[in-house]
């Protein structure tokens, strides 16, 4: 296998769109590309693709081909020379990668800095919507959506899982798309806070909360019939943005974005434009939910402790409460078993509703990757475009990705089940195994696996049944939330906000530590925090945003 080490450390025209989406059967041909407004590829820069490729083939290069890549590497699992899927991708698929690796602390930053200047890889991986504009304008990045002719995996999975409307936000100014996103045909449904059981029962607790207020209240409960507590929740994933998680899964049940989730802007659709989200009355609500359970003592009021610390107050019975995902559920259980307290009953709690309703934040998608402008001259340039939808968007592709070789890596059981090999282990699955599937094998990586399973088989395949039993119940429940239509800013306008942005988002999140703290009164010092916030360009940018959406309307 081919790799070239080059280890980066320290710090320091849409039209093709809707008519590819429309034809998503059989592969392009040259006189479709063009009259569809696409690009065509011409044979100078077709060495190594299919003749044929369409859906439900495999990939392989007709001769071997070796693409750059820009590698994010994961401290939990460091990138490995002699991974199976490095060789697998080799032997079966024809293709190696001259690699950049980039350690994950620093990749987004170096990322940025490769791009801007000119020295892009093939492939930039674990890319996130949004951070392709600030390179359109000095072309570095490709306009990928001109060659979707030849990417039929990827037409077929946005035609079928109804995700045109999603994909057209993408577009920029300009009416083309720079990033490929990865899909989930569900809503992603991970978060949500973990429970001591045991100490529910015992305050006499047996069904979840339906709303924020009721958890609220049986937190209350919880506390006072188990006095040796701390308290009856101490948060993890705060340090950095205060309760980031929980804020981010209470958010679209108070009709805002918070947390994690937050950003500046907010769709309201009864006026048909955006607000600014930080000072609206639905954001002022879910602060103040949060503030309560501080106020009332169900909360830890340490709000920037580390992780460490909030697991360990969670596992030596401190807290009965603490924010969670489906991976951190099967962290706390072997933490709980290395502790000699194995026994000890912990899950999941279904995610309460509220004023808004019971919904899931809008969008699947998920990070993705840029192309680098160069690859269109490139000689394998057609077989990139093959090998990224057959990997990315393949049903074949995904599996791979995400479950290795079967009989290497997994087996199938006789109604096609799949079956983790018992002496690896992911996530929930064969927790305690000698091997690792990401960090021993290399799948289920980030950089390869875009969606973490994408189909809604593979997303279920990868669970323990109660987590598979608790997804389910969420994604029948809940309501998935529209996705805005996205203003289109030109150059000049994403320069005007890219400065407002970070600036008011800063100063969203150090007041909303405040007022959850108690160290602003919401009610005493409400108006004075929206002024403040004015004052550093919330309206202007609204304004921005707002001229934005009424000019790319205006061109529908």
């Amino acid at each position: 296998m081919t790799i070239t080490h080059n280890r980066i450390a320290g710090v320091a025209g849409i039209a093709v769109f809707a008519l590819a989406l429309a034809a998503c059967s059989g592969p392009p041909s040259e006189e479709a590309a063009a009259e569809d407004g696409g690009v065509t590829i011409g044979e100078a820069q077709s060495v190594g693709a299919m003749e044929d490729y369409d859906v439900g083939d495999t990939f392989k290069a007709t001769e071997p081909v070796e693409f750059s890549l820009m590698y994010r590497d994961h401290p939990n699992y460091p990138v490995q020379d002699d991974w199976s899927i490095f060789e697998h991708l080799e032997q079966d698929h024809n293709v190696t990668f001259s690699r950049t690796d980039i350690p994950m602390a620093d990749f987004d930053q170096k990322k940025s800095l490769l791009i801007g200047s000119g020295e892009a890889t093939d492939i930039v991986s674990v890319s996130y919507a949004g951070t392709e504009a600030q390179f359109v304008s000095g072309g570095s990045i490709l306009p990928v959506s001109d060659y979707f002719d030849y990417m039929p995996n990827f037409r077929q999975k946005i035609d079928e899982w109804e995700l045109t409307a999603d994909l057209e936000t993408r577009r920029q100014d300009d009416g083309k798309i720079y990033h490929l996103p990865g899909l989930r045909e569900v809503p992603d449904m991970q978060y949500s806070v973990v429970i001591r059981e045991d100490l529910w029962e015992k305050a006499g607790i047996t069904e979840d909360p339906a709303t924020w207020d009721e958890f609220l209240e049986q937190l209350e409960k919880v506390q006072a019939a188990n006095p040796d507590l701390d308290y009856a929740m101490s948060d993890r994933w705060t340090d950095a943005t205060t309760l980031g998680s929980l804020l981010s899964v209470m958010g679209p049940n108070y009709g805002t974005a918070a947390g994690w989730g937050y950003s500046n802007t907010w769709y309201d659709r009864d006026a048909e434009k955006y607000v600014f989200t930080g000072t609206s009355d639905e954001y002022r609500e879910v602060v103040s939910a949060a503030a309560e359970l501080v106020e009332t003592g169900v909360l830890d009021p340490e709000v920037t402790q580390s992780d460490d610390q909030a697991v360990q107050k969670f596992v030596s019975g401190r807290s009965a409460a603490i924010s969670g995902n489906t991976q951190a559920l099967s962290e706390y259980r072997t933490k709980l078993a290395d502790a000699g307290r194995g026994d000890v009953p912990i899950r999941l709690i279904d995610v309460p509703g509220g004023p808004a309703g019971s919904n899931i934040g809008s969008g699947r998608f998920t990070s993705g990757l840029m192309l680098s402008s160069d690859t269109a001259e490139k000689p394998y340039f057609k077989a990139l475009l093959q090998f990224v939808d057959w990997l990315y968007y393949s049903d074949e592709g995904l599996e791979f990705a995400q479950w290795g070789v079967e009989g290497e890596t997994f087996t199938k059981d006789a109604d096609g089940t799949r079956v983790l090999n018992p002496d690896i282990a992911w996530s929930s699955i064969n927790a305690g195994a000698p091997k690792l599937l990401n960090a021993d094998y290399g799948y289920s990586n980030g950089v390869f696996l875009l969606a973490n399973g994408s189909s809604r088989d593979l997303v279920l395949s990868m669970m323990t049944e109660d987590i598979a039993e608790w997804t389910e119940r969420q994604l029948a429940a809940k309501e998935q939330l529209k996705t805005p239509p996205a203003p289109l800013l030109n150059e000049l306008e994403l320069e005007q906000t890219s400065l407002l942005q970070t600036q008011l988002s800063d100063a969203v999140q150090a007041a909303t530590a405040g007022f959850i703290t108690g160290q602003r009164s919401i009610e005493d010092d409400w108006d004075a925090y929206v002024s403040e916030i004015e004052g550093l360009g919330a309206d202007q940018l609204i304004d921005t945003i707002n001229t934005a959406l009424e000019r790319g309307r205006s061109k529908e």
